[in-house]
This record gives structure tokens, C-alpha cells and sequence, in this order.
């Protein structure tokens, strides 16, 4: 191959992997790994699953996760256990793989930008370290690092007010705002939130099976770190391999509801990364 032909193969081969930073002017490698901005219109490598239809009358594959568009032109996922009045899906799951798996050992952020349609709902995201079947099988118990989402009640009487929460001991907790010394104020319907998770994938004896959750959007003007040292669901120390949703519309009894929470911008990124993978966008 002559050199001047090399030359530009390696020039191009740089051009296609770096950015630059129009506020330095520096040029940067790219940190951000996609796993879906659903431009592409295409759920081919979701994987849609009711694992518990106790829909009566029976309706198959209740869920509802498609993609929208905005005004803007922005596509967008969203997700809903069942149609509006449609009760008894317990176990709406939507998954697809990341493009790397973090390892026991690693670290990894994961950005992703998330909006609420309505309540009365019940939702949660996050990482699961499972096979696509044992995600199938263990639905919440797939999770390992995840968000809550529900203005839903207790069985102990109490009522969630629809703040986000992170996964804590047994049970949930709310994310904090360190400003006014308060817990967060819930999420407001219809405003996007931009959602940092910094994973801890390393073992628990060396301080992992952990995450720390940081903030943007409604009343965080600005990047806040919200929760400390939230707890992985399982602990199992094994690779992280799917991001995962599920919801459920509740008991046939007692309905949760069918609100739907919106999914756009999720993106991984190795080690502790608090930037945005996305600039300019259009909310």
C-alpha cells in the first residue's frame, strides 16, 4: 500500500473517533457508548415481555413500548404496562443488551435522559447482570442498579408520592437535595430529567455492589448528585449485561394505574463520567 494512501486511511481513522471540545478547543476520544437513542426507529433488539398476563379477558401482550416523536423531530421510547383501563399485567419487561458488559471489578456510568407521561403509575429502570432468560424469570429480582418511578401504596399503608427513589437495604429511598437539606420534590409530568448512575461493579468487599445517582431537571437547574451509596437489588457479582424497564398496572383489585414514563438518550460510559453525551438537544 503506498504511504500517501496510509496516511490518509489513518487520518480518517482519527477524524471517525475523536470530537472536539468547542468550549477548550481541545480534542477529545469519545467516552460515551450508545445503547439506544430510538433515531433509528427500530425495536428489533428489545426484548418485550408479560411475564405475568393476568389480564381477564385475556390480552395478549398487553404492554405498550413504542417509539414517539416530538415536534422536534426527537424520537422517543415509550413505555406503559397497559392501555389506559386495561388492569392485571404484573410483569411488563422491555431489555436489550449493552454494547459492553462491565465487569466485576469495573466501573461504569450510565447517562440517560427519562420523562413522565402521567400518574398513577408504577415503573422501574436500571442494569441487570442476567441472561435475557433470567431477566425473563426473575423480573425485578433481575435488577441490580435501578431507579423507582410510582406514586403507587404500600402494603404497610403508606403512599409513594411519585420521587424518584434508589434501591436501599430492603427496601427504597428517596433522592435528596443537599441544598435545601430535604428530600426531592416529585417528579413533575411531561419535563425531561437527565439521570447519571455511576455503577460500582467491584465486589462488596472492596465497597461495590454499589451506585451513586446524580440529577438534572425540574428543580435541579443544574448537575446534582441526589443519592450516596444506593445498594445493587441482588449483590451477585457478575458482569452487567442488559439495560432493563418493567412496570405493572397492580393488583386486579387494587390498580397501580397505567401511566407511562418516556426513555430517550441512554448511553454507558466507562468509569466515573459526569458529562452529557448529548449537547443541543431539544427538549
Amino acid at each position: 500500500m503506498k504511504l500517501k494512501s496510509l496516511l490518509l486511511i489513518v487520518i480518517l481513522s482519527l477524524a471517525s473517533c475523536t470530537t472536539v471540545d468547542y468550549d477548550t478547543g481541545k480534542t477529545n476520544t469519545p467516552a460515551w457508548l450508545l445503547v439506544d437513542d430510538f433515531e433509528s426507529n427500530d425495536l428489533s433488539a428489545w426484548i418485550n415481555k408479560d411475564t405475568r398476563n393476568d389480564t381477564n379477558p385475556k390480552i395478549a401482550n398487553p404492554q405498550i413500548t413504542i417509539i414517539k416523536q416530538e415536534a422536534s423531530g426527537n424520537h422517543y421510547l415509550l413505555k406503559k404496562p397497559a392501555a389506559d383501563g386495561v388492569v392485571g399485567n404484573r410483569k411488563a419487561l422491555s431489555y436489550v443488551k449493552l454494547p459492553v458488559a462491565v465487569e466485576v471489578g469495573d466501573i461504569y456510568t450510565f447517562y440517560s435522559r427519562f420523562a413522565i407521561e402521567a400518574f398513577p403509575n408504577n415503573h422501574i429502570f436500571g442494569i441487570s447482570n442476567l441472561s435475557a432468560k433470567g431477566i425473563a424469570e426473575h423480573d425485578y429480582n433481575a435488577f441490580e442498579p435501578s431507579l423507582r418511578i410510582t406514586d403507587k401504596a404500600e402494603s404497610d399503608g403508606s403512599r409513594n408520592d411519585g420521587t424518584l427513589m434508589v434501591k436501599q437495604d430492603k427496601g427504597y429511598a428517596k433522592i435528596f437535595n443537599s441544598l435545601n437539606q430535604k428530600d426531592a420534590e416529585p417528579l413533575k409530568p411531561m419535563i425531561w430529567y437527565e439521570v447519571w448512575m455511576v455503577v460500582n461493579n467491584k465486589p462488596s468487599s472492596e465497597g461495590g455492589q454499589a451506585y451513586d445517582v446524580y440529577l438534572r431537571g425540574g428543580e435541579f437547574d443544574e448537575q446534582q448528585l441526589v443519592y450516596q451509596g444506593a445498594d445493587f437489588r441482588m449483590r451477585r457479582e457478575l458482569s452487567l449485561q442488559y439495560f432493563l424497564a418493567n412496570c405493572n398496572t397492580g393488583p386486579k383489585d387494587k390498580p397501580y394505574g397505567n401511566g407511562g414514563v418516556l426513555y430517550d438518550d441512554i448511553y454507558m460510559a466507562e468509569g466515573v463520567e459526569l458529562s452529557s453525551p448529548i449537547r443541543n438537544k431539544q427538549n
